[in-house]
């Protein structure tokens, strides 16, 4: 297997653009890619959660994260949401992540059927063994109602640490950075799933974030990483508080649309279509992402 990229910095969790009509918006999808590759961001994550990846058909998807490596032309690395509850579905998105030219996957425990910490195991040892491409886990139990508990995590990797190269956090517990590296070892790269978070998350040894506030301020996100990973505590808090009230703004309705709101205000002509059930920010929402956006400056 090639070694993989580095995964650090800030990394947005790219929303999927959608026309009127409903259909994927490839024009507006290139132009977003490019302003983040041009405003700092270091990698990409391409058909995730805000990228509405449940919403789209198996083709759509992995057509989606063609256009994302093409258009990235190898400047930043592209990871592909390719996560199901079935193990076997899973396998298939993992293989046509590879074929659609990913760098990497990203890939939730299965939700819905909730498995135990053995039966994770299982589905990760089975992804295993015909991986196309390194695995990023992703631990996000308010979504899934499966924790991947830090003791399961270090098994997986353990067991295959060529193919699982890094964890994106979203459990909210800041003590897993802990525990995960007195498993692992600080080598093993920890993302922070949570902006509001991601400060103390580095502090405690994450290099970086998958991050839905950069989609809307990826300069700002990224010299916040920058500022973390280069020691400056002094301007790495400066910016977190900068950037707080709109990491909160941002979940003030149901993800990704307030985020989707934000970016027809920094993006003028930036569709803001989301797919049922997902529905537009409330005024409440688009209020609070107003003056977050204010704040940001």
């Amino acid at each position: 297997m090639i070694s993989p990229p580095v995964f650090q910095g800030s990394i947005p969790a790219l929303v999927t653009p959608f026309a009127p009509d409903g259909g994927f918006d490839e024009a507006a999808y290139r132009d977003l890619i490019e302003w983040q590759i041009a405003e700092g961001s270091t990698g990409l994550v391409a058909c995730g959660t805000t990228g509405e990846a449940a919403t789209l058909t198996f083709d759509e998807q992995f057509a989606i994260v063609r256009v994302c490596v093409e258009q990235a032309r190898g400047r930043v690395p592209v990871i592909a949401g390719a996560g199901s509850n079935d193990t076997r579905v899973a396998a298939k998105n993992l293989a046509a992540a590879k074929t659609a030219g990913a760098d990497a996957a990203l890939m939730v425990p299965p939700c819905y059927n909730r498995p135990g910490q053995e039966g994770i195991f299982r589905h990760f040892e089975a992804l295993a063994a015909d991986a196309a491409l390194p695995i990023i886990l992703y631990n996000v139990p308010s979504r899934t109602v499966t924790d991947i508990l830090p003791a399961t995590v270090a098994r997986i990797v353990t067991a295959f640490p060529a193919v699982f190269v890094a964890i994106k956090d979203a459990s909210g517990v800041l003590a897993r950075v802990s525990q995960t590296r007195a498993l692992l070892g600080e080598g093993f790269v920890q993302l922070s799933g949570n902006d509001d978070l991601a400060l103390a998350f580095n502090a405690l040894g994450g290099t970086g974030c998958i991050s839905v506030t950069a989609n809307v301020a990826p300069r700002l996100c990224a010299e916040f990483q920058a500022a973390c990973a280069g020691g400056d505590a002094t301007r790495a808090l400066a910016l977190h508080d900068r950037l707080f009230a709109l990491h909160e703004a941002l979940f003030t309705d149901a993800s990704p649309g307030p985020v989707k709101f934000a970016l027809t205000q920094v993006r003028p002509g930036f569709p803001e279509t989301l797919r049922l059930p997902m529905t537009p920010a409330e005024e409440a929402s688009q209020a609070a992402v107003t003056a977050g956006l204010r704040k940001v400056g």
